[in-house]
């Protein structure tokens, strides 16, 4: 295997200036297989996910759920709620406007049809700092940099948090203006459609879907074919309570509640009483959607709710040293770890490859470690909940690993099984490379190399 290895890297051209990473333990014994650069730090983009998805499991257990409440300083009579009422937030990722539909509705059923105060927003749960320290300005528009807050809202089950769904459909005719959807239906976003529909596909039909950083006004650029099929993005709003909050008086109308206060984020008082509590899926499903989809808001959420449940303090701060606390359980050094945030979006964090595989063996004693295996992509399988990033990766091989791309970073790591029969455990991480989605075909082809033995 190791000749084998050290002559693919040392002919591959395109690593010629990357930076290699490889660390191949038995699954069995954890006694090194082959390693090439195994105690370099390197960026390790998704494959931090793996460190936080442990410790999560281990210090939150897998029946963790958020809940997300309503509560009042008042009383209802005659109808009428006296007094404010307090949408909370506790960190859920999971909360989506049918959630909201179902709290507003409980309320009806207990008669409220008027609020005599105001419609409260509290997400004190965390702290008010929404971006982790290394986002991108580039990202902070997309679905995976979404602002983190305790009170957030997903549009769908892919739980990505702070967002908002823009589709758009080629007009009726040609040089109409696209037509464009939101979900869910709200004023917080502003559109501006500048795009066109046009007869025939041509190099400049690509749409182009932005939010203009610091505001929620969302542009739409380019052109559309008339029979193009529809364009659909995800897209970071900007703060996420007030976003909620939004949503959260649309679904208190639709239910013919209406008030006569104000409508604010501020903390709630302690002398209130709960009118209704929505509680998300347990931690061991929501893992699934965090590994398989790789979704960035759920691993920044875990930190924070580490950080509030040992600390008492939402913050990446206080998280992250439960992070790197807990980790030395697994026998990893962390003072050779730099670890910035939980998702692995940063740029600055580092982890050598050998402390990654020696993490994903050690883990492999715990109780709940049957959850975590579950939650990594499992290669070539088609259904997106199953195979998740490595749905269309090394079909016909037997792979569960955790994929990773940044900008000039590709990493996969996790356990595999040979031809032979035998079972590792590995961590491919390459840095440095000029376009990172090569990446993903060295990695696959080392792997292939690795699982003939």
């Amino acid at each position: 295997m190791k000749a084998k290895l050290e002559k693919f890297i040392e002919n591959e051209p395109v690593l010629l200036g990357a930076l290699i990473g490889i660390s191949v333990r038995n699954r069995q014994s954890g006694e090194m297989i082959y390693e090439r650069q195994g105690e370099t730090r390197m960026h390790p983009a998704s494959n931090m996910k793996l460190l936080t998805a442990a410790v999560s499991l281990s210090e939150l257990g897998e029946k963790y759920t958020f809940t997300t409440e309503v509560k009042t300083n008042g009383e209802i009579i005659d109808s009428k709620l006296a007094g404010n009422l307090y949408l909370v937030g506790k960190g859920d990722p999971t909360l989506v406007p049918e959630d909201l539909d179902l709290l507003a509705e409980e309320l009806r059923l207990q008669g409220v049809k008027e609020i005599i105060g105001d419609l409260v927003a509290d997400d004190r749960w965390y702290d008010s700092i929404r971006l982790s320290s290394d986002m991108m300005w580039e990202d902070e528009y997309a679905y995976y940099g979404g602002q983190i807050s305790a009170l957030t809202l997903s549009p769908d089950e892919d739980y990505d948090a702070g967002t908002i769904i823009i589709e758009v459909a080629a007009g009726n005719s040609i040089g109409d203006k696209p037509r464009v959807t939101l979900s869910p239906p709200t004023d917080y976003v502003r559109v501006e459609n500048n795009a066109r529909t046009e007869e025939v596909h041509s190099e400049e039909e690509e749409i182009e879907i932005r939010r203009l950083h610091g505001t929620n006004t969302i542009t739409i650029n380019g052109n559309i074919p008339l029979d193009s099929p529809n364009k659909k993005e995800w897209i970071a709003v900007w703060e996420p309570t007030e976003y909620a909050l939004a949503v959260w008086q649309h679904a208190l109308l639709k239910k013919g509640i209406k008030w006569n206060g104000t409508v604010k984020v501020a903390e709630s008082p302690d002398n209130t009483q709960t009118l209704g509590t929505h509680t998300s899926i347990p931690l061991s499903e929501l893992l699934v959607p965090f590994m398989k989809l790789s979704n960035n808001g759920i691993g920044e959420v875990l930190i924070k709710e580490m950080g509030k449940k040992v600390y008492g303090e939402g913050s990446w701060t206080a998280g992250l040293k439960v992070l790197e606390e807990r980790l030395t359980d697994y026998n990893m050094n962390v003072d050779n770890l730099l670890l910035r945030d939980g998702s692995g979006i940063s740029h600055v964090s580092l982890i050598p490859p050998n402390e990654i595989t020696k993490l994903l063996y050690h883990i492999q004693k715990e109780n709940w470690f049957p959850t975590y295996l579950d939650s990594l992509p499992v290669a070539g399988k088609e259904d997106r909940m199953v195979g998740g990033t490595l749905r269309d990766r090394l079909k016909g091989r037997k792979v569960q690993a955790k994929t990773g791309t940044i900008y000039g970073v590709s990493t996969l790591s996790g356990y595999a099984e040979a031809n032979s029969g035998r079972q590792y455990i590995f961590s491919v991480m390459i840095n440095n490379m000029l376009d990172e989605e090569i990446g993903k075909e060295i990695e696959d082809r080392l792997l292939e190399i690795i699982l003939k033995d």
